[in-house]
């Protein structure tokens, strides 16, 4: 009987999805990632939504209320991956959206790929830095290559892994000139998007563009941190050099985001070819110009209700397209929040600086009174730091060894909680938090000693920027509504990892899971 439901799921998952009448299998998957969007934010603003948006997904959906993450390290790039695989990054490859190169020992996108040239850019990226398949990727093999694969977003980390290995095309919008871009790793930009670029381009409207409140200062109660009781206005001028970047972190951006995915939809004629078909979608809640809640509350609450109206008209024009009764929608969080700024000095609560450069500084020194006068550190990236692998090898030291001192010399620093060697977490992983810390590296990419610091203490770059960053370990309450037809509403309340999304789509879908998922799919009837 065993061998008869696995061959039953076997065809299923190898012959391609042909036409059907409409309303038996799904034609169009739209997935939906928000970075750093909250369930209690969302909850908490429902007043303020129309019933096309949010509201519709819950009560039309199955909405699972704790999505857990459980990653060392988290950004955008880190859940992409892990949303759309199905997999933690020890096995999908994406560590992190950046990561420290040995050679140049300075920080690179771990998706620069300098085979491809850049589109519309002078990024060169590509996907290949993923080393297993996505629901994308599955998506086009199970209509055998004829099911066109789409992703949009603000930024290329999301859009490139939503779209995954065979997407017709990744697009999002370049930092330097606004336009949407992508790079010759895809062979389907489609020219009525990359015209847009003339006839609607950003630029030609980013002086008049004003960022102000949908509704009056006092109706924005959500966030219960003291915040001036004026409203806000925010321009974006071409005179300043960052004004693209300042309006990818704004909620106008999303509205940009949304039009094009409407346009792909439609021009693309998206669930209307009898191959299934998908777009991913990459939007923001992440607070304004990346500040705090307790700087932009207010600009963070109307982005929830911007992004309310933003998902209703694009849920409007799937239904005037291809009709939501043909399509499987989905939407998750990125899990995690970079909003929470340092508390101010009068609460008297521990804090402190750790300043990276100095701590490498004073560990190099160290083991230069031990082993000579050389430059045996090679950096620091996302509290990790580097030795330098090529000089111990070349005296002939026991890296290992040199770890374990390295460690123990950190661990007396102010403001470091705890540190852990590469070997400890590959090795001798013992607990729940080295269990965590090995499923969020990546070997190849991985630095010798990992600095954990106490909470409530910052982390100030020394860069032009005097970049800092806060420590605080707190769960975010996280989502994943799936939207389909035939399948009833209902409310989940137990957990369920990230890594069932993928499956659980994937069953929906009638199609195969991607091939590295760790996690088996969810019930949704």
């Amino acid at each position: 009987m065993n061998k008869v439901i696995a061959t039953i799921l076997l065809t299923l998952a190898v012959v391609p999805a042909k036409a059907v009448a409409p309303g038996e299998t799904p034609m169009l998957v739209v997935g939906i990632t928000v970075d750093q969007l909250r369930s209690d934010y969302l909850y908490a603003l429902q007043h303020l939504f129309g019933e096309k948006g949010f509201k519709k997904m819950l009560s039309s959906g199955v909405v699972y209320d704790k999505v857990r993450f459980d990653l060392p390290y988290m950004d955008k790039a880190v859940a992409t991956a892990t949303i759309y695989t199905g997999t933690i990054p020890f096995y999908n490859g994406i560590p992190a959206e950046t990561v420290f190169d040995a050679a140049s020992r300075k920080s690179r996108s771990l998706l620069t790929d300098a085979k491809y040239m850049g589109n519309a850019t002078d990024d060169t990226y590509s996907a290949r830095a993923l080393r297993t398949s996505t629901l994308s990727d599955e998506v086009k093999i199970a209509g055998n290559g004829l099911g066109r694969v789409y992703a949009v977003a603000p930024d290329a980390a999301t859009s490139i892994l939503a779209g995954g290995h065979i997407a017709n095309c990744a697009l999002w919008i370049d930092d330097e000139t606004g336009k949407w871009v992508t790079t010759t790793y895809y062979n389907d930009a489609p020219a009525y998007i990359l015209q847009r670029n003339y006839t609607q381009s950003l630029s030609s409207r980013i002086d008049t563009m004003k960022w102000m409140p949908v509704y009056a200062a006092e109706q924005y109660t959500a966030i219960p941190y003291y915040t001036q009781p004026y409203s806000f206005k925010h321009g974006f001028s071409r005179a300043d050099r960052t004004c693209y970047e300042r309006f990818k972190t704004s909620a106008l951006v999303n509205s940009e985001v949304t039009d094009v995915a409407i346009e792909l939809i439609e021009n693309g004629q998206l669930g209307k070819r009898g191959y299934l078909d998908m777009v991913n979608i990459g939007y923001t809640a992440a607070p304004y110009n990346h500040g705090d809640i307790q700087q932009y509350g207010i600009e963070l609450q109307d982005t929830y209700v911007r992004l309310d109206r933003d998902l209703a008209r694009l849920f409007d024009a799937i239904e005037h397209s291809v009709g939501l009764q043909n399509t499987v929608i989905f939407l998750t969080s990125t899990g995690h929040f970079t909003g929470d700024g340092r508390e101010p000095s009068i609460f008297k609560i521990e804090s402190g600086e750790f300043y990276p450069k100095r701590a490498v500084s004073l560990l190099n020194m160290y083991l230069m009174a031990l082993y000579g006068n050389e430059e045996w550190v090679a950096g620091y990236h996302h509290n990790q730091i580097f030795l330098n692998r090529q000089l111990i090898k070349e005296r002939d030291l026991d890296l290992d060894t040199l770890r374990d001192k390295c460690a123990a010399f950190l661990i007396d620093m102010a403001g470091v909680q705890d540190v852990y060697t590469l070997q400890r977490i590959l090795l001798r992983s013992t607990n729940e938090h080295t269990d965590a810390l090995r499923r969020g590296l990546l070997p190849r990419y991985s630095g010798d000693l990992f600095v954990e610091l106490v909470p409530g203490w910052e982390v100030v770059h020394e860069d032009a920027a005097n970049t800092r960053e806060y420590v605080r370990h707190n769960a975010v309450e996280s989502l994943f509504i799936l939207m389909a037809p035939q399948v009833p509403a209902r409310k989940i309340a137990s957990p369920v990892e990230v890594t069932a999304i993928a499956p659980t789509v994937a069953r929906v879908l009638r199609i195969r899971s991607p091939n590295g998922c760790t996690a088996t799919a969810e019930s949704v009837m």
